[in-house]
């Protein structure tokens, strides 16, 4: 299977720099992943396709500002760094840029050296281990030398930060937001569960593995990076009681659907859990978990794009981009969504 085969051409006007003013104005293309069949809507018609007794999952992590620039302490050279994963100890597995400046034992000073990393490791393909210290709590720290990640399409600059956040968003943890949920308000929320939807809420703290390139030709040699992601014994509940029932469970988002694969892939039921899922979902995985998918709109040949040609058939799904884009549709994290359904 062919990375290439994954690809399409995106006129860059439709790159969405910045949100719309009222989240839910986003439009809404709707494909029935059984036929291909599509319909354009706008996000707040969703409810019309929603019914009683649904599961509709959101993943609840929030983004930290999680991109720093400080100075190695020894040459004053300029260093990026991207917190992806926190692994204990106040050290975090972090993507460096210049990579070749870093070696172990490098430090890297923050606002003056409010904040200093140390290089304790040094990985492939950019990653490294870096130990901080500091005085006062970290994650207060952060907030004010931190940058909010936006991706490196996005050339505007964003007014404000919680745009960049799930209205539900809740902890702390991401080095990107799950997108696909940026589109739900507290007041759509309300209206569908109003309508007998059941809410439940997972964790995958979005990392490399969702957005890192793929750089092999081969689709199935690409190796998906590690995110950590919890479920509670309460949502397995409610997700194993909606399986018995034959009620349709929804993912909003790729990240929750690699949560609710993982578990019903590694344990055959969902349970109450937490750890590290590097599941790599493309054309030919046996979907267990999820009925529905609500997700944005990927870059060309990504882990994303793959995901979501295989909940359907990948030529629905290019064919549905290629409407999108007829149609105009905003692609990518501040762009517009999808809804793929078996009715």
């Amino acid at each position: 299977m062919s990375t290439e085969d994954f690809n399409y051409e995106l006129p860059e006007h439709l790159i969405a720099q910045s949100p719309l003013p009222n989240r839910s104005d986003s439009k809404l293309l709707v494909m029935n992943r059984d036929t291909g069949e599509i319909e354009h809507k706008h996000f707040r018609d969703l409810i019309d396709y929603l019914r009683p007794g649904d599961v509709l999952v959101l993943n609840e992590t929030k983004v930290i500002p999680a991109r720093l620039i400080g100075k190695k302490m020894d040459t004053s050279a300029v260093i990026e760094l991207l917190l992806l994963k926190e692994m204990g100890n106040d050290t975090w597995e972090c993507l460096s840029r210049p990579f070749k400046r870093l070696h172990v034992g490098s430090k890297i000073s923050f606002g003056n050296d409010l904040l200093i990393g140390t290089v304790t490791q040094k990985k492939e393909s950019g990653i490294v281990s870096v130990k901080f210290s500091y005085k006062g709590i970290f994650l207060e720290i952060l907030d004010q030398l931190g940058e909010m990640p936006l991706p490196p399409y996005i050339h505007e600059k964003l007014k404000e930060k919680d745009r960049y956040q799930t209205v539900y968003a809740k902890t702390l943890g991401s080095a990107a937001a799950p997108t696909a949920g940026l589109h739900f308000t507290k007041e759509l929320l309300k209206e569908i569960e109003s309508k007998g939807v059941i809410i439940a809420k997972v964790l995958l703290h979005v990392g490399l593995g969702t957005f890192r390139p793929v750089e092999v030709s081969d689709v199935t040699k690409h190796k998906m990076h590690s995110e950590f992601y919890q479920m509670s014994d309460e949502v397995a509940r409610i997700l194993n009681q909606a399986k018995k029932e034959h009620r349709r469970i929804i993912a909003v988002g790729t990240t929750s659907t690699r949560v609710l694969e993982t578990v019903m892939h590694e344990h055959h039921q969902f349970i109450e859990c937490e750890g590290n899922t590097d599941i790599f979902i493309y054309p030919g995985f046996d979907f267990q978990a999820i009925d529905c998918l609500i997700t944005n709109f990927h870059l060309p040949k990504s882990t994303l794009v793959m995901l979501v040609s295989a909940f359907s058939k990948k030529e629905y799904i290019l064919n549905a981009y290629q409407e999108a884009i007829k149609n105009d549709y905003r692609f990518f994290s501040f762009g517009d969504a999808m809804f793929i359904e078996r009715k």
